[in-house]
């Protein structure tokens, strides 16, 4: 039997200062990776199609929550924009297979995600597994307390990898009715998240308490803090369904977990 299905979540990605440095490779080595499997897929006959996004889709000042309405109604934030219209270039060129051939092509904008396997380099991890380690190390050396970027208050969401997983397979498995009742031919993606934020000051305390590091938790006010708010709109997906399971303290114990068992072996 051949293939029937793809979930396509090749990408190229990366933080700030990556993303600043080589646009043409994010925008470039993006924009193949779905044209090339988008296209395949068609070719061979692939009737379904999974295509992974990213929250970046939304315009630097969408109406929080971001709902998938908000795609294309303003500029884009400067630093991820080559990405950003690669990811935007992969919601259309499903929708545009779909419209011209009949195929069964859908995507999916997930936000923040964290969990075991996650990339804990110093230099260029995200919020979570950099804050993880941090932590950890600072309550394996009895730092007096530890440093965290910004003011605090900026506000957060963030999805554990296998709530996403669990997601992409219920969208997937959606009969076409019920999909295309509930998206429109050229407005087709479909936000997954918690629908729930906190600030980055009560991430940092609950990472804390899952490490079990007992000292200070300083806010330097003097570094960026980047967007305020970053909140997905999932009505559209709790419409549909489905609704997440893993609380962050439990997912963040978990991934920490996953972290001590693999000192030798995670990514940085």
């Amino acid at each position: 039997a051949g293939i029937d299905q793809v979930y396509l979540a090749a990408a190229k990605v990366g933080g700030i200062v990556a993303n600043n440095t080589y646009p043409a490779d994010f925008i470039y080595e993006n924009m193949m990776i779905e044209s090339n499997i988008i296209h395949a897929a068609h070719l061979h006959n692939v009737n379904k199609l999974l295509f992974l996004g990213s929250s970046c889709i939304y315009p630097k000042l969408a109406r929080q929550p971001m709902a998938e309405s908000e795609l294309l109604q303003g500029t884009l934030e400067p630093t991820n924009e080559p990405y950003a219209i690669a990811k935007i270039a992969g919601i259309k060129l499903c929708e545009s297979y779909n419209r011209q051939y009949g195929r069964d092509y859908r995507s999916v904008m997930p936000t923040n995600l964290y969990g075991p396997h996650d990339n804990f380099h110093p230099d260029n991890s995200h919020v979570i597994p950099a804050l993880l380690r941090r932590f950890h190390e600072a309550a394996q050396s009895h730092a007096p307390e530890v440093v965290v970027w910004g003011s605090g208050t900026p506000m957060r969401e963030f999805l554990h990898v296998d709530d996403m997983a669990a997601a992409s397979i219920h969208v997937m498995e959606l009969s076409r009715e019920v999909w295309q009742e509930n998206t429109a031919p050229m407005l087709s993606h479909i936000n997954v998240g918690t629908g729930v934020d906190c600030t980055i000051s009560e991430l940092a305390q609950t990472i804390a308490k899952v490490v079990g590091y007992q000292g200070r938790v300083v806010f330097d006010a003097a570094k960026p803090d980047g967007t305020p708010r970053k909140l997905l709109d999932v009505t559209r997906l709790h419409q549909l369904g489905w609704y997440h399971e893993i609380s962050l303290e439990a997912g963040l114990a978990g991934t920490y977990q996953w972290f001590l068992e693999n000192q030798q072996r995670f990514r940085g």
